[in-house]
């Protein structure tokens, strides 16, 4: 008999807070998902364009699902813990006790959701600035952004939200905060929606130009003055209330924290491609994309100098992969679109117009992968993951369109795994993010392009560009009312 112990099996926790749910895995060292659980969360809705949620509801469920995923597992095994969430608005009072984000009071509604879109009035004179910072969003920023939403507060809700706010979090920050008690913000969160720049931290005069200097007087505290690079330790690990809370040890390492697609991206982007005979073997990680499939589809690339493309997020520094720049793409509502644009009710109607959606949506990827290789990127290799990874004929029209080979996630639920990635960062058993993504990141399938229809899409591609340029033209003559 083989007298040598063996070494136990080292598990970290990954939490991702969705828009509707909250989901916890179990994940160990080699990124296999040993345990999943997910539990629903409250959206409010009280008048269009306008949704909420409460950081109580999505810190119980959290709290929920991780007990669920750690049940019968020894403790001591555990390492780390990391979050990732959307980027919605979280907002506390001085005693970090929820406030109301809304005209009726209701404090436990204290979450800008990331879709609300009440700020459409305050992004239009943020724009308006063409103040410097905005050349890190593509030259506009997003009613989904954090500055506008911050700036309806102060116009809306002066007196009963913006004098009595003592934090603003992003969500994946407030959860941080939550499992530590340190105020500490990521990287990820205040390049990517706040403005903050990895060299220069807070412009002062952005804040001042928008009419939202109070957040300068006090020194940033509001909003962070202490930021930590994705999967950083925070402070000293899980406080005893949140281990509590959680069903964990105390102290257990508490990562800093990235938004949801960004997991995804670190879930997938660094896998070991080795045997697999793919473009991007032997280069380095800037020749991959890593597509996230969700509500919304994110193109995420990274190089390692900064690179400007217009109508393209970023360049971010270390806002995934820590050291390089990150530029993000994307589009909205590839998966929540809605069929039946005519009255016909065939079944081969229904198809031709799901097979156009598709193809369309795979016309938009090639549309950004094109504008980002112009700007300076070389991108060789697809990886996607996300619910409509799982769609083969969306997988292959991405591969065929682009003519780019399409990589799948071993595991399914890769946002989960890069949420554990940062966790088994924090605890320190890897050395880097990178040597993490590449243990933890598996290969499941590669998609190749059939070139044979080649010809066939790239007359497509024209219609497509001719279609993209006279909705421009069609928005310039509205614009012009």
């Amino acid at each position: 008999m083989d007298s040598k112990k063996q070494t136990p099996v080292k598990y970290y926790v990954g939490i991702d807070v969705g828009s509707a749910s909250v989901r916890a895995a179990l994940v160990d060292g080699f990124g296999t998902v040993v345990a999943h659980a997910d539990q629903p969360i409250q959206i409010w809705e009280p008048q269009p364009d306008h949704y909420e949620q409460s950081s109580a509801d999505i810190w119980a469920a959290c709290c929920s699902v991780t007990k669920k995923v750690v049940c019968g597992v020894d403790a001591s095994q555990i390492r780390g813990v990391g979050f990732d969430a959307t980027c919605s608005l979280v907002v506390v009072d001085k005693q970090f006790q929820p406030l109301a984000v809304n005209c009726e009071g209701q404090n436990y509604r204290n979450v800008i959701m990331w879709m609300d879109h009440r700020a459409v009035s305050q992004v239009e004179r943020i724009n308006a600035t063409q103040h410097r910072v905005l050349s890190y969003v593509g030259g506009v920023m997003s009613v989904e952004m954090q500055p506008p939403k911050l700036l309806w507060l102060k116009e809306n809700l002066q007196e009963s939200c913006w004098e009595k706010a003592g934090y603003f979090f992003d969500l994946p920050d407030f959860l941080s905060w939550k499992a530590t008690g340190v105020t500490a913000r990521s990287l990820c969160t205040v390049v990517c929606k706040w403005t903050y720049t990895s060299d220069g931290g807070w412009d002062d005069s952005f804040w001042k130009m928008i009419g939202l200097e109070d957040l300068v007087k006090d020194k940033y505290e509001k909003i962070g003055n202490h930021v930590l690079s994705p999967g950083e330790s925070v402070g000293k690990g899980l406080t005893p209330e949140a281990a509590k809370d959680l069903g964990l040890p105390e102290g257990i390492a508490v990562a800093a924290s990235l938004i949801d697609a960004h997991a995804g991206g670190l879930g997938v982007i660094g896998a070991d491609v080795k045997g697999h005979n793919l473009p991007c073997e032997n280069q380095p990680i800037t020749a991959r994309v890593a597509m996230i499939c969700g509500t919304s589809s994110c193109h995420m690339g990274v190089s390692e100098t900064p690179i400007f493309v217009p109508g393209v997020w970023g360049p971010y520094f270390s806002a995934m992969v820590p050291g390089l720049w990150l530029n993000e793409g994307g589009q909205s509502a590839t998966g929540k679109l809605v069929v039946g644009l005519t009255l016909s009710r065939g079944l081969d109607e229904l198809a031709l117009i799901y097979l156009a959606t598709i193809q369309a949506i795979a016309l938009g990827t090639r549309h950004i992968l094109e504008t980002m290789q112009a700007a300076g990127h070389h991108i060789n290799t697809l990886f996607l993951c996300g619910g409509l990874s799982k769609n083969p004929l969306f997988v292959q029209m991405h591969a065929d369109i682009t003519g780019k080979p399409v990589v799948l996630s071993k595991e399914v639920e890769s946002v989960l795994v890069g949420a554990a990635i940062l966790g088994a960062c924090a605890s320190g058993d890897f050395v880097s993010i990178q040597e993490a993504m590449a243990k933890m990141g598996k290969i499941g399938r590669v998609v190749q392009p059939n070139h044979q229809h080649k010809r066939f899409y790239d007359k497509k591609y024209e219609v497509f560009l001719k279609l993209v340029e006279h909705q421009r033209e069609y928005r310039s003559i509205m614009n012009s009312f």
